[in-house]
């Protein structure tokens, strides 16, 4: 959305039934967005990091859609150098599909090779975001909820949970934490 900014959140936030928060773990560029989300109803799909690991721990883990590595197994990989992501390429008929797209054409009949710099990336370069490795899941992760949305009754449960439990993400709780943990400030009488 180009100029997203409150004024646009405050339309988009409340009427989205999924959240799509899916940074690579580790690198935790999920935040307080999903969470207001969450609290708005939506369900959310993302990678064990950031502010998901707090929402699943308050809506459970039935009630949330984790997909991809987690943080640790990605710190391993990078460790022994053991991820190749052409191996992903070469093993996941739905990878090449999705990586063969970018570099067809298909999506930039007008300006071919547009997305050539992102296949190179994510084949030739060491695609540093596991980008490759997280897509299986990622994919698997999307057929669920296409499946669990078409049960509107346990979708709206589940939307309806994750409006009683999150209100731990409250502003009003998160400033008073703040207040007492970080600025050391007595509450006023």
């Amino acid at each position: 959305m180009p100029d997203y900014r409150v004024s646009l959140a405050e339309r988009i936030i409340p009427a989205a039934d999924l959240s799509e928060q899916i940074s690579t773990a580790g690198k935790e560029a999920s935040g307080t967005g999903n969470m207001k989300f969450a609290m708005n109803g939506a369900l959310t799909i993302g990678t064990l990091d950031g502010a998901n690991i707090e929402i699943r721990e308050e809506v459970g883990p039935e009630n949330i859609y984790i997909f991809g590595l987690t943080a640790p197994e990605i710190r391993q990989m990078n460790k022994t150098g053991s991820y190749i992501p052409r191996t992903y390429f070469d093993r996941y008929p739905q990878v090449r599909r999705v990586v063969e797209a970018l570099d067809s054409n298909r999506f930039c009949p007008q300006e071919p090779g547009l997305f050539r710099w992102i296949v190179r990336s994510l084949l030739d370069e060491g695609d540093p975001y596991f980008h490759l490795a997280d897509l299986p899941s990622y994919i698997d992760a999307n057929d669920r909820i296409g499946r669990d949305y078409l049960d509107r009754d346990a979708w709206m449960r589940r939307a309806v949970l994750n409006v009683a439990r999150t209100g731990k993400f409250s502003s009003d709780r998160t400033v008073r934490q703040y207040a007492q943990d970080i600025w050391r400030l007595d509450s006023c009488p």
